[in-house]
């Protein structure tokens, strides 16, 4: 199957295969992994080790193991998108790899310069700094190629979690507590300025 023109089909087959990769990786492995799973947790949000090591140099079968789980999904489309082009899947493939590489640079001290900043912003790509964040926090900065998965990948997260009666209790606890404050904060600041007014 080809879209015409050889060109135009591996552009496509390579813009499909990180798209449609990274869906499926996020929706598919990662957000399951977040509500439910242990692997991915363990391997890569450990504090104690070095997240260029997880994604570059680590030969720890579970670390190896959680890279190749994630990655399935891109391969699994690749192989569809292969119909389409074969070097578009490939190159789909290997832009996806090296931005796995990339994203784990800030810890070598990589910092995005401006220009690449904007530019990134413009497309939605997610950038070394945006994953160190998502390394420190495991509940923020969704999506391996593109920031645009983040927001629907948190809901989900959030919707499944409310699904677990105690995690549900929970969050009600912590909504109603932060009413509380809310409602104390206002409560004050009335105060404040009732007093300023008599005064």
């Amino acid at each position: 199957m080809s879209l015409g023109l050889p060109l135009f089909s591996a552009v496509a087959a390579t813009f499909i295969v990180l798209l449609v990769g990274d869906f499926a990786s996020t929706f598919f492995y990662h957000v399951p992994q977040h509500v439910w799973g242990k692997l991915h947790l363990r391997t890569h949000h450990d504090r104690r080790r070095s997240y260029w090591d997880h994604a570059v140099l680590s030969k720890d079968p579970q670390v190896l193991l959680d890279g190749f789980l994630g990655a399935v999904p891109y391969i699994v489309v690749a192989i569809l998108c292969a119909r389409l082009s074969v070097a578009g899947a490939a190159l789909g493939l290997i832009l996806g790899q090296l931005h796995v590489w990339w994203r784990h640079t800030t810890e070598l001290g990589w910092r995005t310069p401006a220009w690449g900043v904007r530019l990134a912003r413009a497309f939605q790509i997610v950038l070394p700094e945006d994953h160190d964040g998502h390394h420190r926090n495991p509940e923020i900065e969704f999506g391996d190629i593109f920031r645009f998965y983040d927001a629907p990948a948190r809901a989900t997260i959030a919707f499944f979690r409310n699904l677990d009666p105690k995690r549900r209790t929970a969050a009600l606890r912590r909504m109603a507590a932060a009413r509380r404050r809310a409602a104390a904060a206002s409560m004050a600041m009335k105060r404040r300025t009732v007093v300023k007014q008599t005064s």
